[in-house]
């Protein structure tokens, strides 16, 4: 299977599976969006908890040249170790969240 095909593949099972999960409190629906032309895959919270709105990215993944770049992560497991679970290997996954100088330390892709 060509290794783009097979990362879109990984990415979008792992963030269905996030998708799948109904926070604990408050009335928050998880909606999954795929851009599958541009490779951009997120998933957001929206809803209410108590009397305030909730509106936000959980999970925000591009992919671009052959890798997975992780513009944004607010999972407590971290979704870099879930795409490494499923096979993505670390110099193909860079965390952007890091700035490009910490990068080389990360143990993951530097960009």
């Amino acid at each position: 299977m060509d290794q783009v095909i097979q990362y879109r593949q990984i990415i979008r099972e792992t963030l269905l599976a996030h998708g799948g999960i109904k926070p604990a409190f408050g009335d928050i629906e998880m909606e999954i969006l795929f851009d599958l032309e541009r490779d951009r895959y997120q998933v957001l919270r929206a809803g209410l908890l108590k009397k305030s709105r909730v509106y936000g990215v959980l999970i925000h993944i591009d992919l671009k040249d052959g890798k997975a770049w992780i513009q944004y992560d607010g999972t407590e497991v971290g979704v870099a170790n879930e795409l490494l679970e499923q096979g993505i290997p670390r110099e193909d996954i860079v965390l952007t969240y890091h700035s490009p100088f910490m990068r080389q330390y990360n143990g993951f892709a530097v960009g």
